[in-house]
C-alpha cells in the first residue's frame, strides 16, 4: 500500500512540476535489480529453526508463486495458460536454477518477460531466502541428496 501511495504522489507530483512521467519498462527494471543483486546480501540472515524457514517459505510461495508455477511448482496452471504465460517447471530434472544461489537470484530480479522482480521492495531478502529454500528443500528435495 506504501508503493501505490508512493507512486500516486510521484505522478502527481511529476505532473504538477510540467515533467511527464515515465515508469522505467520491465528491462530497465530488470537490470536495476541485476545491478543491485549480491549472493552477500544474504548473508546475515538467521532463521530460529527450520520451521520458522519452512513456514515463510511456504507462505510466500502460496501467495507469490503459486499461481503461475502451481502448488506443486510444474508451471502448468490455468492462470498462466488463460494469459499465454510461459511457465517453467521449478521440478523438471534438469532445471537450470536448482542451487540456491540460482533461485534466490532469479526470484530478486525476476525476468523481462513475465515473471515480477522481487527484490525490488516487493519481498524482503528474507522472504527471498524462505521461498528459494522452499522451492529447492520442498518442490525439489532431489537436489539436497544430489549435493
Amino acid at each position: 500500500m506504501t508503493r501505490v501511495l508512493g507512486l500516486v504522489l510521484l505522478v502527481a507530483a511529476a505532473s504538477a512540476c510540467g515533467h511527464d512521467f515515465e515508469p522505467p519498462d520491465q528491462s530497465e527494471r530488470v537490470s536495476a535489480a541485476e545491478a543491485a543483486y549480491a549472493a552477500s546480501l544474504f548473508d546475515s540472515i538467521a532463521w530460529s529453526g527450520e520451521a520458522e524457514r519452512l513456514e515463510v517459505g511456504n507462505t510466500v510461495y502460496a501467495e507469490e508463486c503459486r499461481r503461475c508455477h502451481g502448488a506443486l511448482g510444474y508451471g502448468d496452471t490455468d492462470y498462466a495458460r488463460e494469459r499465454e504465460l510461459t511457465v517453467p517447471s521449478l521440478v523438471e530434472r534438469d532445471w537450470p536454477l536448482a542451487q540456491l544461489d540460482s533461485t534466490r537470484h532469479k526470484v530478486y530480479v525476476g525476468h523481462e518477460s513475465t515473471m515480477p522482480i522481487f527484490g525490488d521492495d516487493n519481498l524482503s531478502l528474507r522472504q527471498i531466502d524462505a521461498v528459494s529454500r522452499y522451492i529447492l528443500d520442498t518442490l525439489r528435495p532431489d537436489v539436497l541428496d544430489e549435493g
